[in-house]
């Protein structure tokens, strides 16, 4: 009786000791291994295999590919991510397959052949799947591979294993790998949107942005089941190993575990895209006697570079208003260095009278269709005035700054802005010749010079 209780105590114990046990702490299993098989069938050669519809595999494929993925941190469920070579892959696939704790049978780096046959064979977007199928509605989708015909199709080579080397990419070109390969990306950074989030929320997956510090931005991936789901996201830049999918075209990355991020140098300085400069300024405005729609702004930069005009308005107070009648946003313009910028409520007029394209087609009404008694101000993007036209609330009728029927062009020794209005800069043709103005209506398009800083 007391070796009966004595054995019973132990397997009793044995069994709650296996129990108490997380899978994903065991170490990898020495499992067995095959010589036996031989590849022959390319990655390559089985994409073109691929067709619009799932289909299964007839022959007596063998395909020779590399582990990347591994679900040990719970990230990766049902699914088992190889390319084609350890070092600079050429093409990746997708096998789906019901087995938990992969990892134990099939590590990173693992060399694996996978017997095709009686496999089926599909593509979503760039990425191809293999695995079993199922049926929605008549169509055949790629399904997991059910556990217990995995190891009769997958199958680790005895051959040695190694580690992957992932390859080394910027965001701007990921667009030009191909799908389900290992990847690096130095110098990135969670979006500062994102920072004080977890990586994933419960039971969701989750997608967080990662940025360079051109704001360049590609999404990770994160399951909601994943060991790591709680972990805050690091606030430091470094560099991300990943395993590049895509959602149809576009690109996404996942991870393995947190091992995968590397994050431990300053973040990207900030990018300053406002700026603001006194040798941004008006230098012509049009309202030509013989044709109104020919109407235009001419702005110039009189400096040795390039301005971005991002957040730089051009307001316009119609007659003697003291309100803003109509404001053109420049965001997305660069005046180029000792260059014109010129504006047209009317495009198609415009470069059919003046033979070339404005640089910014805007509507009527707008602060580039005056009839010549408005008055304009240009603002920088921290609201300060840089350059004015006009008197605001001064009707410009019968005034120094009346271009009606003809043209405001300023004096070629002005090279900056003037935030008050100041006669003795500009040279005015109107059809009155009122307060020292020159009564000389002007025509379109001899009498104009956009794009020409007189």
């Amino acid at each position: 009786m007391k070796n009966i209780f004595f054995k019973t105590t132990f397997i009793i114990g044995l069994m709650t000791l296996l129990c108490c046990v997380d899978g994903r702490e065991f170490d990898e299993m020495e499992g067995s291994c095959t010589t036996d098989l031989a590849a022959n069938i390319t990655f390559e050669a089985l994409n073109a295999l691929v067709q619009d519809d799932v289909v299964q595999i007839q022959d007596d494929l063998i395909l020779e590919g590399y582990v990347i993925s591994s679900d040990r941190a719970g990230n990766f469920f049902g699914v088992l991510y190889l390319q084609d070579a350890l070092n600079n892959p050429s093409k990746g696939i997708q096998l789906e397959m019901d087995l938990r704790e992969s990892h134990l049978q099939f590590p990173v780096g693992s060399k694996v052949l996978i017997k095709l046959k009686d496999l089926y064979l599909g593509k979503r977007g760039d990425n191809i799947r293999i695995g079993s199928v199922f049926s929605s509605f008549g169509n055949l989708s790629i399904g997991r591979l059910p556990s217990g015909k995995v190891f009769e199709h997958l199958l680790v080579s005895c051959d040695d294993e190694g580690l992957p080397e992932p390859v080394v990419t910027v965001i701007v070109e990921i667009d030009s790998l191909p799908s389900n390969i290992l990847v690096q990306l130095e110098n990135v950074e969670f979006s500062e949107e994102v920072l004080g989030e977890t990586y994933a929320i419960a039971q969701e997956e989750t997608e967080r942005i990662i940025q360079d510090c051109e704001e360049n931005e590609i999404t990770l991936v994160n399951s909601g089941y994943a060991d790591f789901q709680t972990e805050p996201l690091p606030e430091e830049n470094g560099t991300l190993t990943a395993i590049l999918t895509k959602d149809g075209d576009t690109p996404q990355l996942i991870i393995r575990t947190l091992d995968d991020v590397n994050f431990t140098e300053d973040r990207c300085p900030e990018i300053i895209t406002e700026f603001t400069s006194s040798q941004i300024f008006i230098s012509e405005l049009a309202d030509p006697d013989n044709n109104s729609k020919a109407r235009f702004v001419e702005l110039y930069n009189s400096a040795s570079e390039p301005l971005d005009l991002n957040l730089w308005t051009l307001r316009r107070y119609t007659n003697d208003n003291t309100d803003i009648s109509s404001t053109i946003d420049l965001s997305g313009l660069i005046i180029d260095a000792e260059s014109t910028l010129i504006i047209s409520p009317n495009a198609e007029e415009f470069e059919l009278v003046y033979g070339f394209a404005p640089d910014l087609g805007v509507s009527t009404n707008s602060p580039a269709d005056s009839n010549g008694d408005d008055n304009l101000e240009l603002v920088d993007p921290f609201g300060t005035i840089i350059d004015m036209f006009g008197v605001i609330g001064e009707d410009g009728s019968g005034t120094n700054h009346e271009f009606e029927d003809g043209r405001a062009v300023r004096n070629s020794n002005i090279m900056v802005g003037n935030p008050v209005y100041t006669f003795s800069e500009w040279t005015i043709f109107n059809d009155t010749g009122d307060a020292g103005t020159t009564k000389l209506p002007q025509n379109a398009p001899e009498d104009f010079t956009p794009g020409v800083r007189d």
